[in-house]
């Protein structure tokens, strides 16, 4: 008994010099009108860890600007002293590295890891701030239910998942406090890149925020349970809790289905206990899709949650319930009647402190649930990777093989360690082998189907089969969440066999990360060095080469060198400080001398001068655009309003207008939304100077959306084939689409004549054509001068849908113009109907933007 007394006297002093978050930020998360900012929060859980022996900090990264990104493993002491035993068991268990017989015995011994996550979204603050209270509540109670978490799970906090958007966004709210502009959101993207898509970026991990979270939990520690929080839940709610809606991926283990919804349950037992109203499931939230941070964690065999919570800012609201809707998120009664919302909540006062108290609560019902059930969690994560191998056996493929005759090699390599950054294992072959007639060279990598995340590799390399689903019978279709189908190798333009029967090959594993082959310069470049229009990579090499002061050509036709053939377009550098032999070596490339000038045409380029608009209303799609420039090193500026309106804009080879509502992009915000300085739009001054910048030779391009701008106010002769179609009748959510390109075209050039496009509710063009209809009958005139438009890309005459749900393409954008290069002045228009950058992925569609960037500064 006095043992007993005396450890919990030691406990209790402990708890008494750990500091709260209070101590540190000098109010209670959650507070009204408060906010703590990253540097708070980073000094606050430095000092904690300091003072507790249950809080490890480590820092796992930094962001694209440059701030550390941290977790924090919150356990009991003991379990804190052992972490590499529990990892290794995590490891072993999840990627099934062990007998049965001894999974089971590991799951006895091991302990239960869960991830928890805040900060993403940041304007979704309360998760952010929440995270702080989480862990101080976590290492200091006492209570029976946090000793036996502790005792049970090693808890992985990522306290905040976006630092940078978090002071964007936390400055911003300080700024506009007291005003009318209070809760409006920033103008610009809160990730610099991509904003809201960072968590769209979970396959791709193109951004070290991704990145640093994705080998942590694929590569490094294997969680059984990954949680994200998020805001906001449906209006007259406060939180969305799983279980979620249909569709499900059939790829998925329906385990992971099941454990979801065991999760959700756990949630909606404690708020109703708690007597905290207005917990909602089944709400617009899927388990089809993969790329987010709830979602990727499926095709793990890992039980990814989702909680959306109301209350997204500190300034508080009002409900008056005397307005509750009959019915809540569409058709859900608030009347209890709903087995999925039983508990309505009826409004009244609306705090931010709130929604950090929901979000606890399902935290503590899920580490609760992790607690009490932790072998069973341990056990079947091995269960489900256990049978991901053993139905490759019986359902195959054996194997998927990534030949060294590609396109593109620069690609197929990117595809690789996009694989490898999910944990997929990758072979390469240490030599040639054969399966059937084919011979593959030394160098294929290989990648067997008898793993444990064989539903993850799966659903990257073969084509989505979106199911048809309807709102009601008769209805419009059911949107999907986010995409329908987003099938790697169709975007990347790799090519990949799926090889069914076993075969033999001599292979090593391929370790953390694949590298491009070895860079081979063949020959003198008394003239210069040849590089393929074929591959990507070509242009960030030629782009550098330039930057450094080079120069450079692009050839018009085929250029014969020896045994080998370069296609057209493809690119002659010469001098720079940066050399032939550096950009070979570390692209890959392969390099040509060229020992005097070829006798074909050739077009002498400059480093293209790259002005990008960007919008006061932020738009992902100009983010993402913008990545890709920095990324093949364009030399490029931002252009906002103004600039359009008042910049000399002669001294840009080519302007880009990311995909953007056309009104967003006339009007922009109003003085009722946003603070002066980030009101308007381009408006007629800036459409005027748009319009004399193509008439007097420069070149313009528009992605998507914009395009339907650039028709409009240009008066182009063409038309949106899509526009007032019925979604009925016509609906492609976010789907690959099979479209021929003209590769004769230079606009074309370095292109396969077939290529997926990423169609996201997109569109198609017809060309105008002269009526000669009159009084009912065809009147015998001359013929009209035809509309100066060339078409670069065409949307395919069937067979359309390469991967996703399509309706109606064959009738609306079948055969038609899905590219087009249109005649301006003395300028040139260039428009595309879809998003040739989407998110980064469709790099099979990069070069239609480089070579319409280089006509522009060809000379």
């Amino acid at each position: 008994m006095t043992i007993v007394l005396f450890m919990s006297c030691i406990s209790q002093s402990m708890a008494q010099n750990v500091p709260s978050p209070k101590d540190v930020y000098g109010f209670r998360v959650g507070d009204d009108y408060k906010l703590a900012d990253y540097a708070q929060i980073e000094d606050y859980l430095g000092k904690l860890a300091a003072a507790s022996n249950r809080v490890q900090m480590k820092e796992i990264g930094t962001t694209v600007l440059g701030r550390k990104m941290y977790i924090l493993f919150i356990s009991s002491e003991e379990n804190l002293s052992q972490l590499d035993k529990w990892k290794d068991i995590s490891e072993k268990l999840a990627r099934v590295k062990v007998s049965e017989q001894e999974a089971m015995q590991l799951s006895e011994a091991g302990k239960a890891v869960v991830w928890v996550d805040g900060g993403m979204h940041s304007t979704e603050l309360a998760h952010g701030q929440m995270t702080s209270e989480l862990a101080y509540t976590l290492a200091t109670s006492e209570t029976t239910e946090m000793k036996k978490i502790r005792e049970n799970v090693i808890t992985i906090l990522m306290p905040v998942m976006n630092p940078d958007g978090l002071d964007i966004v936390v400055d911003w709210y300080r700024k506009n406090m007291g005003t009318p502009y209070e809760t409006s959101r920033p103008p610009i993207l809160y990730h610099y890149y991509m904003g809201h898509d960072n968590n769209r970026d979970w396959f791709m991990n193109t951004m070290p925020e991704t990145y640093n979270v994705t080998k942590i939990l694929y590569n490094e520690w294997y969680p059984q349970i990954v949680y994200n929080h998020h805001q906001s839940s449906p209006s007259w709610t406060k939180i969305s809790i799983p279980p979620y809606a249909d569709p499900v991926n059939p790829k998925i283990h329906p385990a992971v289905t099941a454990g979801v919804s065991e999760v959700g349950s756990a949630m909606s037992k404690r708020f109703s206990l708690e007597n905290m109203p207005g917990a909602i499931a089944d709400n617009f939230y899927t388990m089809f899709w993969n790329g987010g941070g709830r979602t990727v964690p499926y095709y793990h065999n890992m039980i990814g949650i989702l909680t959306e919570t109301g209350h997204t800012i500190p300034t508080p609201r009002f409900y008056d319930p005397e307005k509750l809707p009959k019915t809540v998120a569409g058709t859900t009664p608030t009347d209890g009647t709903d087995i999925m919302y039983p508990d309505p909540w009826k409004g009244g006062e609306s705090h931010f402190r709130d929604a950090v108290d929901y979000m606890l609560t399902a935290t503590w019902a899920t580490l609760d649930l992790a607690a009490d059930r932790k072998s069973n969690y341990l056990y079947n994560i091995y269960k489900m990777g256990a049978s991901a191998i053993e139905k490759s056996k019986t359902e195959g493929p054996f194997a998927y093989v990534i030949g060294t005759d590609q396109w593109d090699h620069f690609e197929a390599v990117n595809l690789v360690n996009i694989l490898l950054k999910g944990g997929i294992e990758i072979e390469r072959a240490t030599k040639s082998f054969t399966i059937g007639d084919t011979k593959y060279e030394k160098g294929s990598y290989i990648i067997y189907g008898g793993q444990a995340f064989r539903p993850y590799l799966l659903d990257l390399m073969e084509k989505q089969n979106y199911p048809t689903r309807f709102q009601y019978p008769g209805g419009p279709p059911d949107t999907p969440y986010d995409l329908a189908g987003w099938t790697l190798p169709m975007q990347m333009g790799v090519t990949v066999d799926k090889i069914k029967d076993s075969f033999e090959a001599s292979t090593e594993k391929v370790a953390d990360r694949a590298t491009y082959k070895e860079g081979d310069v063949d020959g003198k470049g008394s003239f210069g060095f040849a590089f393929s229009a074929n591959s990507n990579a070509s242009v960030v090499a030629t782009n550098k080469i330039l930057k450094a002061g080079g120069t450079a050509y692009k050839t018009k036709e085929e250029l014969k060198l020896g045994k080998a053939t370069l296609p057209a377009g493809s690119y002659i550098v010469s001098g720079g400080t940066v050399s032939v032999d550096e950009m070979a070596a570390k692209y890959g490339l392969e390099v040509i001398g060229i020992s005097e000038k070829p006798e074909i045409g050739l077009t002498k380029i400059h480093l293209p001068k790259v002005g990008l608009y960007k919008s006061w209303v932020a738009n992902m799609d100009e983010g993402w655009t913008r990545f890709v420039m920095d990324e093949y090193a364009f030399e490029m500026d931002t252009l906002h309003d103004r600039d359009i309106q008042t910049a000399d804009l002669s001294k840009y080879d080519a302007l880009i207008i990311p995909s953007q509502r056309p009104s967003a992009i006339l009007h922009g915000h109003s003085n009722l939304e946003m603070p002066q300085k980030f009101t308007g739009g381009i408006g007629l001054e800036g459409t005027v100077a748009l319009s004399k910048y193509v008439k007097n030779g420069g070149t313009l391009l528009a992605f998507d959306e914009a395009s339907n701008y650039v028709i409009e106010q240009f008066g182009l002769p063409l038309k949106d084939a899509t526009a007032g179609a019925d979604s009925k009748d016509f609906f492609i959510p976010g789907s690959l689409i099979k479209t021929g390109i003209d590769t004769k075209h230079p606009l074309a050039f370095g292109m396969k004549d077939t290529v997926s496009v990423s169609f996201n509710k997109s569109r198609a063009f017809t060309i105008d054509k002269q009526s000669k209809k009159g009084e009912g009958g065809e009147e015998k005139i001359a013929d009209a001068p035809a509309p100066n438009v060339e078409v670069i890309a065409t949307y395919a005459s069937k067979n359309l849908l390469m991967s996703g749900w399509a309706m109606g393409e064959e009738k609306y954008i079948a055969k038609k113009p899905a590219m087009v290069k249109v005649g301006y002045g003395d300028g040139n228009v260039i428009l595309f109907a879809f998003r040739p950058q989407f998110r980064a992925q469709p790099r099979g569609t990069y070069k239609l933007i480089f070579n319409a960037l280089y006509e522009g500064a060809s000379e």
